[in-house]
């Protein structure tokens, strides 16, 4: 296999691969590799990147960012899988001073269409899908058969790059839940911890290395009330525990829990529980 030195890419040696063969004598119609390579010690960023078709990119070591059109940017770290396509635009690349293993494969063909409507959803997202050894054999093969020059080899080059994207995707979906749950629970529970403290979006936000309208999005999602009627909520149910548990005054609790206003929080507590604030102490004290 040919290997290829551009400095301005990478210091180390790439390796580059394009479809050898006459497309007419694929059998394959469906689905076909144009070009695929493997980066290693990666560099170089792309900024304002435009692409006329899809490519898959595994990188496989180091760390970076990925960011389609005026989107949040996304990190990339090792075991990462993103993609390239057509009608978006594209930053991204190894992290300042530092590097990634890139492999990409470029292709084209209706099966795309097919893997988007059916097992590979969020193009434009960043997925981790792991650094299993198991990839990077699949990954060889690939190149192997792509280095043939071989029609039919070409043809088993785009089905095992095929079965390779669904395992990806299918170690993404098992992965996601769990982390993503974990995720979302650390969020709101750091989000719980701050009942006494006047709510800091911006704070709790990048914490969790996410954007505001983020934050938003998935306290809505996983609870079903905005960003602020959640925290509310929250707070009343904490002036719920302290009105049962001590004798501090109405006015003391509001203080306690950010209230300045202790008709605001009287009428807010009311509003939630369908009790006044003395009331719920008198009946279930």
């Amino acid at each position: 296999m040919p290997t290829y030195m551009d400095n301005m890419i990478s210091p180390l040696p790439m390796r580059l691969f394009d479809c050898m063969v006459d497309v007419k004598k694929l059998r394959v119609k469906s689905l076909m590799i144009t070009n695929a390579g493997h980066l290693p010690g990666r560099t170089s960023r792309r900024e304002n990147a435009e692409f006329d078709r899809w490519s898959f990119v595994y990188i496989r070591a180091g760390r970076g960012y990925y960011q389609t059109d005026a989107e949040e940017r996304q990190i990339v770290e090792a075991g990462s899988l993103f993609c390239l396509y057509p009608g978006a635009v594209f930053q991204y690349g190894p992290e300042t001073d530092g590097y990634w293993d890139e492999y990409y494969f470029a292709l084209e063909g209706e099966r795309i269409e097919e893997w988007l409507a059916n097992w590979y959803e969020h193009p434009e997202l960043v997925k981790f899908v792991g650094t299993d050894e198991s990839f990077l054999s699949k990954i060889e093969l690939i190149f192997q058969l792509m280095d043939s020059a071989v029609p039919a080899n070409q043809d088993r080059a785009a089905l095992a790059l095929e079965s390779l994207l669904f395992d990806m995707s299918l170690r993404f979906n098992q992965t996601q839940t769990s982390s993503r749950a974990l995720f979302v629970h650390n969020l709101l529970d750091d989000l719980a911890g701050t009942v006494y403290q006047p709510l800091d979006s911006t704070a709790l936000a990048a914490r969790h290395h996410i954007s505001i309208p983020t934050l938003r999005r998935i306290v809505h999602d996983y609870t079903g009330y905005p960003l602020g009627e959640f925290v509310h909520r929250l707070k009343v149910a904490e002036a719920k525990k302290l009105l049962l548990n001590t004798d501090k005054t109405v006015m003391e609790i509001a203080s306690l829990l950010g209230y300045s206003d202790m008709f605001y929080f009287s009428r807010l507590f009311k509003k939630l529980t369908d009790t006044a604030p003395t009331t719920y102490r008198s009946r279930m004290g």
